[in-house]
């Protein structure tokens, strides 16, 4: 991955100053989208700086005030944000809770939303939670709603081949838009995505501000995360081995009388109960390396 990152320095430059509409698009560029949008299985696929950016300028292209979002409570906050954005009418359901969710559609419904988009994360990056899709997605079938999921804590390392969350849940054929980064298990460094349907990519390239109005991604981040993509196909190991890690620190933390969460994501909580004493293992375990 460094290699790839070096020798993009040669042969593309250190950056655009530009963007992409301009003259900040290179054929590194065009070669990650269709990467990622074969990945997911998907028609296309956008860049943008951070996924911050991605979701931030989801919603707002896409809906109108005739429309809706119904999104998780614990929805990470570029997700929120981005929907403060747009004019759709806004219903929100408890965390994972399907119950809750029927009735905010059927709400949505009863406002006389012409269209409906349940938005939520793959995996919740405070609890590790990984969302029923499979549930969201009956509901969403049930409804006529479309679905978007953010996998930024969960591309590259859940499900049998990194899919996500959606692959874990077997609905990778259900979701409508996908957005996820770059700056965590693809790569680790910056840049995010959406993927989805041709039509809504190809909308969001018209109308998202983010991807209008932003530089576009360094020819060496991106032809990183091209590599990054092409090992992901071998990556099992990896994959298998942060499993077992994670298994093995839940069970040993337990053990030790820690008080965790439940479940199977990598992202562990060790609920503490006190803000203070928090700070202080946190400070404890910096200074022991």
């Amino acid at each position: 991955m460094i290699a790839a990152a070096k020798a993009a320095l040669d042969t593309h430059g250190f950056g655009m100053a530009s963007v992409r509409f301009i003259c900040g698009t290179q054929d590194l560029h065009k070669q990650l989208e269709a990467k990622i949008a074969a990945f997911f299985g998907t028609d296309d696929a956008i860049l943008y700086a951070a996924c911050f950016d991605a979701n931030g300028g989801l919603y707002e292209p896409l809906l109108g005030e005739e429309d809706a979002i119904i999104s998780d409570a614990l929805n990470h906050a570029s997700i929120i944000d981005g929907i403060r954005l747009c004019k759709a009418k806004r219903f929100r359901y408890a965390n994972c809770d399907m119950q809750d969710l029927e009735k905010q559609l059927q709400a949505a419904d009863a406002a006389g939303a012409r269209n409906k988009l349940i938005s939520s994360d793959g995996a919740f990056s405070m609890d590790g939670f990984i969302a029923p899709l499979d549930r969201i997605t009956a509901l969403a079938e049930k409804y006529a709603a479309m679905v978007h999921i953010d996998e930024c804590h969960c591309t590259g390392f859940l499900g049998a081949t990194g899919r996500g969350s959606a692959e874990v849940h077997g609905v990778m054929d259900k979701i409508d838009l996908f957005t996820g980064t770059l700056g965590k298990a693809l790569g680790g460094a910056l840049g995010g995505f959406t993927t989805g349907h041709g039509e809504a990519i190809e909308l969001l390239r018209q109308r998202s501000r983010p991807y209008l109005f932003s530089n576009s991604l360094p020819p060496h981040v991106v032809a990183a995360a091209i590599k990054v993509f092409d090992m992901l196909g071998s990556a099992a190991e990896l994959r298998e081995h942060l499993s077992e890690n994670t298994r093995h620190f839940r069970e040993q933390m337990t053990r030790a009388g820690f008080d965790i969460k439940p479940g199977a994501h990598a992202i562990v909580p060790v609920m503490i109960y006190d803000a203070p004493k928090a700070q202080a293992m946190a400070a404890a375990l910096l200074d022991a390396g």
